[in-house]
């Protein structure tokens, strides 16, 4: 069988990046290459500071940089001398979660690998079989054609958002009838033939892959003429946009109707915890509705650098002219961003989030103050903020008795960062 030395993996990002460098890893007797046309890119993989933030990936990088990995802009002498360049030769989807890539590297639970249907396809696939082999048991590696392998990678990501949108659709039912959607997945999360992942109640999933995935099912759908299946998977999509509009909606009606001119710290701004990866993140569009109604954003998160903010609240079909400039404020930590604040919105479940100095805060807040947990990491804290004097509000629970469930009358718009920048949306 033919034996792989080389490898080439063209594309230096949140996949390309890690995938190679657990590679490495655990296959020192293999040269690795990732290459991009990004020289800034490449030049941070070659530097202490990694382009993105992972745990664990540091050191993995570290560990073989420079011995059998390398980070290059020379495309051309890379594929030439590769056995083996990833993206162009077979399908081998990925099928990570950002905050435990290296972990789901090291440990996955199955790989996938189509090819062709001829010698020359299983010849490539049974060579890119032996490397995986070095540290995942043959029974994991999965083995399919080329059509089979790329739908169930967009099958798995759509039944992974499909199962949010099912809880969170629930979460809007329970806020309306006095139920807790915690309560509620826990008891059906207990029967066997459900299970009790991916069903936490959230604002709405964000990340590259889940909606880019499920839009890629819709097309293929309509493409192929298979309209009712494309309206199906569509709704899941259309669910995530109502929650993140229904979670907006819900603090302009808990500040008295209006947010122009108040100051409200978001905390949080990735689009999950461990991860600087702000791709579709619900924070984009909660920040965008917010901004439209006038609000001042003070936004803070542990990961994502500034600049990145910014340049996500400033793509057109976010924000116009200088709005960003107006009224967003990068703080550089959890307290600069809540002092004076009428209201603290929580869309990233950090950890750091459960142990801050809430009385603190309060203190330095404006009154009535309130808490809007879009990602319910401060559920066992409601009696203390409540003491302490906090209005919460958080997804699928009423907690204060003191209002009534909330029903969106449906004033904010759609939008999608994927459609071109036509007229600025209206509130």
């Amino acid at each position: 069988m033919f034996e792989i030395k080389k490898i080439c993996c063209i594309g230096a990002g949140y996949v390309g990046g890690p995938t190679c460098s657990v590679i490495a890893h655990m296959c020192p007797e293999i040269r690795v290459t990732v290459v991009d046309v990004n020289e800034s890119r490449i030049n941070a993989w070659n530097s202490p500071t990694l382009p993105i933030y992972e745990p664990g990936l540091k050191e993995v990088v570290e560990s073989c940089r420079g011995k059998n990995l390398f980070f290059s802009t020379n495309i051309d002498d890379a594929i030439k001398e590769a056995d083996l360049v990833f993206i162009s030769v077979l399908s081998n989807p990925e099928f990570l979660a950002e905050g435990t890539a290296i972990k789901d590297l090291k440990n996955p639970d199955r790989v996938l690998i189509g090819g062709d249907e001829t010698p020359e396809g299983q010849k490539a696939v049974q060579a890119l079989c032996a490397v995986y082999e070095h540290w995942v048991p043959k029974e994991k590696i999965l083995t399919t054609n080329t059509w089979s392998s790329e739908l169930s990678k967009l099958a798995a990501n759509a039944f992974l958002a499909q199962r949010i949108s099912s809880i969170n659709s629930i979460s809007a039912l329970c806020e309306a009838t006095g139920a807790d959607v915690e309560e509620v997945a826990t008891a059906i999360g207990m029967d066997q033939r459900i299970g009790n992942k991916f069903l936490k109640a959230s604002v709405g999933f964000g990340g590259s892959c889940f909606q880019k995935d499920v839009l890629n099912l819709v097309y293929l759908c309509e493409a192929l003429n298979l309209p009712e299946v494309a309206r199906y998977w569509q709704q899941v999509i259309d669910m995530n946009d109502y929650q993140r509009r229904r979670f907006a909606s819900r603090i302009i009606d808990s500040l008295f109707n209006t947010v122009t001119d108040k100051k409200i710290a978001i905390l949080g701004f990735a689009f999950k915890k461990d991860t600087g990866d702000t791709r579709e993140s619900s924070s984009i569009y909660i920040s965008k509705y917010l901004m439209d109604e006038g609000a001042h954003l003070h936004i803070y998160d542990p990961k994502v650098p500034r600049e990145q903010i910014v340049v996500d609240l400033s793509h057109p079909g976010v924000s116009a002219d200088d709005q960003v400039s107006r009224l967003v404020t990068i703080s550089k930590d959890p307290y600069e961003a809540c002092d004076g604040a009428h209201a603290v919105v929580i869309c990233t479940e950090w950890d750091m989030f459960k142990e801050l100095d809430y009385e603190r805060i309060h203190k330095k807040m404006l009154k009535p103050a309130f808490i809007f947990d879009g990602r319910r990491v401060l559920d066992g804290l409601h009696g203390e903020l409540q003491t302490i004097g906090f209005q919460i509000e958080t997804i699928g629970k009423k907690v204060s008795s003191k209002r009534i469930p909330y029903a969106p009358s449906g004033e904010i718009p759609k939008f999608s960062l994927q459609d071109p920048p036509n007229k600025k949306p209206k509130v």
